[in-house]
């Protein structure tokens, strides 16, 4: 199956609810991030998806890397997604831009009625244990 490298936050919030996003029609909701550009570091991935799409300023020391994941892609059929996932703070208001339509923060404990992207489910399985 073809595969789309890309990176993603956890970003938690002091009640350790996740901040979430779907992007523009879609109905899926995961992690912030996406895919690297040609010579970017991971880590300077998520710093540029952050900003872009969120507004949050973060830089490379602020994130911890938490490992390599890999799970069915959300919004793409028949790819799968590798993806290096770190931890990043809540460093500021955020706020939906580029190509998200809404965020939430979500305790993926208890989500309710929202459809979670199969990379956040293998995360917050993987982190929970």
């Amino acid at each position: 199956m073809p595969t789309l490298r890309i990176v993603a936050a956890v970003i938690r919030d002091p009640g350790g609810r996740w901040l979430l996003v779907r992007k523009r029609a879609t109905s899926v909701f995961m992690q912030p991030g996406g895919k690297l550009e040609p010579g970017e570091t991971p880590a300077g991935a998520l710093v540029r998806e952050l900003k872009e799409e969120l507004g949050l300023a973060v830089t490379t020391a602020d994130l911890r890397h938490l490992g390599r994941f890999s799970a069915p892609a959300a919004n793409e059929e028949g790819f799968d997604v590798d993806a290096d996932v770190y931890a990043a703070p809540p460093a500021g208001p955020v706020a939906p831009l580029a190509e998200i339509e809404e965020l939430r923060w979500t305790d993926l404990a208890a989500p309710g009625p929202v459809r979670l992207a199969p990379l956040l489910i293998v995360l917050r399985d993987s982190l929970a244990a």
